[in-house]
């Protein structure tokens, strides 16, 4: 194959096959950031693509540890000793990019961070977590200047883009007669915020050589703003608990992590394409996440410690490191197809069950004419062994005290498509 076969193979979106590799990596990751489409040769291109992941993590030997609120999921004792952690989810994306000379402009929507653990109230740990679920959107804007450098060429990459994230918790806070409720409480939450990337890329397309260091902002989410809802647990359980029976509005602080993301790929044999990357991203500045009713503000500090807190998301993460490599083949003008192995360290430091994951993953792209692609993968990964316990934070608190639970190495799959015009 010639000169042009690598070229085509610069902008065939080899990346994007290699994504499907990491969209269950640590922390609340899901689709993470991603400007592939920024770096695509033709004048206007438009691209959506769907994931459907499936993690089958699943809990033994659960032991429920905290007799305060209960021991099992009905407070005296019942429940199972095993449960599924996890739920399928689907990872959306579009975009749309539009080049102008040196410039080149990319708009596009995504859902970078999210989780969805549903063990169900009939299990030892219903006292920890019932059903955990967080979603964000966000929309993005992006702008590159290329020029002339060498043999290739050198961009600037800067963006903005703003993030809305949502969710809520349910769990068993209280064990109580049914006629004085069900003494399960439940959080929900929201707010949004804005951030922001910069980066540089160089690219020679006669060999198909692209290099990107992108780094994106953390999204400070000052806002976080919800209720608390505790009507299933009659005030008279604990007349001195104002927040029993009622809904209290609450606020926090929070924020989604930044990220450092450097890519590399390069032809290396007629056709043949090799590429690589390494992401961090700084889950550790998620430690234990405190609510406190919106009353209170002003009057004391909401901390893990305050006396007014009202309930908290405790996560306590370590930082992410996400490492994939492959390759990648042009067949001919119409297919070409692309494998990787990626490995992400687990952000767990002992109150969940996000360990290290290692992914094969392999796609193939189909290009009837030269104005539309489409790309079809799939991916099977190992969820490595460890254990739930509790854990000291840096705040000096033992956090995780309510139940303790084994799991083995668990499966992940996952099937992607993605449809590509372009003008």
């Amino acid at each position: 194959m010639n000169k042009s076969s690598l070229k085509a193979l610069l902008g065939a979106g080899c990346f994007s096959l290699a994504l499907i590799g990491t969209v269950h990596a640590g922390g609340l990751e899901r689709g993470g950031y991603n400007i592939d489409l920024l770096f695509d040769p033709s004048q206007v291109t438009g691209e959506v693509s769907g994931t459907y992941v499936m993690p089958q993590r699943d809990l033994k030997n659960v032991v429920d540890t905290d007799p305060s609120d209960g021991i099992g999921s009905n407070g005296i004792g019942g429940g199972s000793t095993t449960a599924r952690d996890t739920e399928n989810y689907w990872v959306p994306r579009a975009g749309i990019k539009i080049g102008m000379g040196n410039v080149d402009c990319l708009g596009d929507y995504s859902q970078p961070i999210g989780a969805h653990s549903n063990p169900g109230a009939n299990w030892m740990g219903a006292n920890s977590n019932i059903e955990t679920k967080v979603e964000s959107e966000a929309f993005g804007a992006t702008c590159s200047y290329k020029f002339d450098l060498s043999k290739g060429q050198l961009r600037f990459i800067g963006g903005v883009f703003h993030e809305d994230v949502s969710g809520f918790k349910t769990r068993l806070v209280a064990p109580i007669p049914a006629f004085l409720g069900t003494g399960i409480g439940r959080l929900d939450l929201e707010g949004d915020g804005w951030g922001w990337r910069a980066g540089v890329a160089y690219e020679i397309p006669d060999i198909a050589l692209r290099a990107s260091l992108v780094y994106n902002s953390a999204v400070k989410i000052d806002n976080l703003s919800g209720t608390v809802d505790l009507r299933q647990i009659a005030s008279v359980v604990d007349p001195t608990n104002p927040l029993l029976g009622r809904i209290t509005d609450v606020y926090g602080s929070s924020e989604v992590p930044d990220s450092l993301e450097l890519k590399v790929q390069s032809g290396i044999a007629p056709g043949w394409l090799a590429f690589g990357s390494i992401k961090w991203m700084n889950w550790s500045v998620l430690q234990s996440i405190p609510f406190c009713p919106t009353a209170t503000k002003g009057l004391a500090a909401c901390t893990s410690t305050s006396p007014v807190r009202a309930t908290s998301l405790d996560l306590l993460y370590r930082d992410g490191w996400t490492v994939s490599g492959g390759i990648g083949h042009k067949f001919n003008d119409q297919w070409s197809g692309a494998a990787t192995l990626t490995w992400d360290r687990g952000t767990t430091t002992g109150l969940s069950g996000q360990t290290d994951t290692w992914t094969v993953a392999g796609g193939v792209a189909y290009t009837p004419t030269q104005n539309i692609e489409v790309r079809f993968g799939g991916a099977l990964g190992v969820l490595t062994s460890g254990s739930i316990h509790p854990v000291v934070g840096d705040d000096g608190v033992t956090y995780g005290t309510e139940y303790t639970a084994d799991f083995g190495n668990d499966l992940v799959s996952a099937i992607s498509t993605s449809l590509k015009v372009k003008w």
